[in-house]
């Protein structure tokens, strides 16, 4: 049997878009050693700099790797922006395409075996009930609601390379997560570029509430909403969340700032007040709110910094993504005169860390002493504690609590367990599975 080797960077996305290619592909047999496969994959990632910095290091490593007549692909974000210079700059690549041919990757590879194949559909890709291959847990799911962002953040160049959104129609997402759950999944996140303003390229203002009372429907599911925009977030969808028997209060909306000066100049067309109302509300139960904020973005004062700091201070959110200022081409941002210094960029951005660091650690507190439902994971790399996860919580970025005492035996992967959790120790809360 022919043996594959994938690398997907990026976005959870990219990662549905790599298990689609997998699905593609299901006669290969995966390999963890890139010299011994016949067919290689990199599923690059073209957001940032430090992304693309890690997408070329990859796509170097692997070409220098391989053995002399495998096929070496390279897909996704980065190929779609940079596809004129990369195809000079690395002939060793057999196989270029960008965001729109994941589906096809079967069709290239034979093609590829007489020639090199260079493939740039016009139109992103997105998952018409492509039976794709789950990887990374037995239970868990990510499932896409769209692709394409009609936003215009100063910041961002993806809008460029995905295009406008293109929401997938309710009733293909609801098939998608039946056949799935078929399948013994049962805890489902969704995602997308902008996941409250899904349907809204179809004229509907609230698919996101309607896609809510559809999986509703659906008994014995566990899903959390994955990227929250604050201007097409209402109070209307909070309330709906709050009530929907299925999917957590859970809420990742990035806020990348709160100055009224600098989200004026990042193009985000929310008002503080409004960013605010939301916040809080969010908060009136028990919830679990993340967001990510920019340090050092092109005209952000002194003043702006800090009240930054002091709203994440003030707020307590329970994760937070912290990035550097990046400075990318064929953004608005870009052409700004008033770019800060990089070391006060990176200065800036180790201040807001540390913030985070305490403000996590102050949301992991507020579990001390309750009972909550968790999915179990199995045991640590070290073998020394078992693992839970939250059912609020997300999978891998939010992290997990360890186990050092339970009152259940013969725990399976993905069963739901009830945990009382007991302290934290250094960034980890610590429980027990109880009966």
């Amino acid at each position: 049997m022919k043996k594959l080797y994938l690398a997907s960077l990026g976005c959870v996305k990219n990662l549905i878009d790599s298990e689609v290619m997998l699905g593609k592909l299901k006669d290969y047999e995966i390999t963890l050693n890139p010299n011994e496969a016949d067919v290689l994959i990199v599923n690059t990632c073209g957001f940032i700099n430090p992304a693309k910095e890690e997408s070329i290091e990859t796509i170097l490593e692997l070409a220098n790797e391989k053995k002399e007549d495998a096929l070496l692909a390279v897909t996704g974000c980065l190929s779609e922006r940079y596809k004129e210079s990369l195809i000079k700059e690395i002939p060793e690549v057999n196989i270029w395409s960008g965001v729109g041919d994941f589906d096809k990757i079967d069709e290239l590879i034979k093609e590829a075996k007489n020639k090199k194949v260079i493939k740039f559909s016009p139109k992103v890709f997105l998952i018409h009930n492509e039976k794709r291959v789950i990887t990374g847990s037995s239970y868990h799911a990510f499932i896409k609601l769209s692709e394409g962002c009609n936003q215009k953040c100063a910041f961002c160049a993806i809008p460029n390379f995905k295009g406008k959104l293109n929401s997938r129609p309710i009733d293909e997402i609801i098939e998608e997560i039946k056949y799935l759950k078929s399948l013994g999944y049962k805890d489902f996140s969704l995602a997308s570029q902008d996941s409250s303003s899904y349907l809204r390229d179809k004229g509907i203002r609230d698919g996101l509430e309607r896609l809510i009372d559809e999986i509703d429907k659906i008994d014995d599911i566990n899903v959390r909403i994955l990227y929250l925009y604050p201007a097409t977030t209402t109070k209307r969808l909070i309330k709906k969340i709050f009530s929907s028997k299925t999917v957590q209060n859970y809420f990742d909306m990035p806020i990348q700032h709160i100055s009224e000066n600098v989200l004026k100049i990042m193009k985000r067309p929310s008002s503080v007040k409004k960013l605010k109302e939301l916040l809080y509300l969010m908060r009136e139960e028990f919830s679990f709110v993340r967001t990510s904020v920019i340090a050092g973005h092109p005209g952000e004062r002194e003043e702006d910094f800090k009240e930054l700091c002091g709203f994440l201070k003030e707020y307590n959110f329970d994760r937070v993504n912290v990035f550097a200022y990046s400075d990318e081409e064929d953004t608005s941002a870009y052409k700004r005169k008033d770019k800060l210094p990089q070391n006060l960029v990176e200065k800036r951005a180790e201040i807001l860390g540390e913030i985070v660091q305490k403000t996590t650690i102050k949301s992991l507190q507020k579990y001390v002493g309750k009972t909550i439902e968790c999915f179990f994971d199995g045991l640590t790399d070290d073998e020394l504690f078992y693992t839970v996860r939250p059912k609020l919580w997300e999978v891998e970025i939010d992290g997990d609590i360890l186990i050092n005492e339970s009152e259940k035996e013969n725990l399976k992967i993905g069963e739901i367990v009830k945990v009382k959790t007991n302290e934290v120790a250094g960034e980890e809360l610590v429980g027990k599975i109880v009966l």
